[in-house]
């Protein structure tokens, strides 16, 4: 969507209006994640999010879905592998090939912090009048929208980006998707 040049203004405070409720929402993942008992990073966390969310994945599709190279996945999995909140097992259609899974400790940790996150959040949420709620459900859907557009993932630090932002923003948020089979 092209910016009008009458709208440069609004435009200026929605974009500090996200960066404000970026840092708000980074403040509460920080506090959901020092709640566990867990200690992980925020990068630990994301991945066994994306993991726990996406299912069974190889180690390329997982750095790739967190805009990673694949020796950074590497030595978070390591991490996350020997929590024992992840492991590691023979893919079965090709026994070259290592598939990571989330194990029932790691999808434990991952429900653990997305309820604080949740219950956080509608603290918030009940604080706005109806009005207010139902125009800013709007507007983060249509963000969301947009952010799948493909020249969007792409432009990202590592020019690939996830498959889709809408499944990384799911998998953030807590919303339950398919799980995609391995591939």
């Amino acid at each position: 969507m092209d910016r009008q040049p009458d709208d440069s203004g609004l435009a200026e405070e929605l974009i500090t209006s996200m960066l404000a409720t970026t840092r708000l929402l980074v403040a509460i993942s920080a506090r959901a994640l020092a709640s566990i008992d867990e200690t992980l990073t925020a990068t630990q966390l994301r991945a066994l999010v994306v993991l726990d969310s996406c299912g069974p994945a190889k180690l390329a599709a997982l750095a790739s879905g967190l805009g990673v190279n694949p020796s950074t996945a590497l030595r978070t999995v390591d991490r996350l592998e020997s929590l024992g909140l992840v492991d590691r097992r023979v893919n079965p259609d090709s026994r070259r090939e290592v598939v990571l899974r989330v194990t029932d400790r790691g999808a434990e940790v991952v429900a653990r912090v997305v309820e604080y996150r949740r219950a956080e959040i509608s603290v918030l949420v009940d604080r706005l009048p109806a009005e207010v709620r139902a125009g800013l459900a709007r507007g983060l859907r249509a963000l969301t929208a947009v952010a799948d557009e493909p020249d969007l993932r792409a432009a990202g630090p590592s020019g690939a980006g996830p498959a889709r932002v809408s499944d990384v923003l799911a998998a953030a948020s807590g919303e339950v998707r398919p799980r995609r089979p391995a591939r």
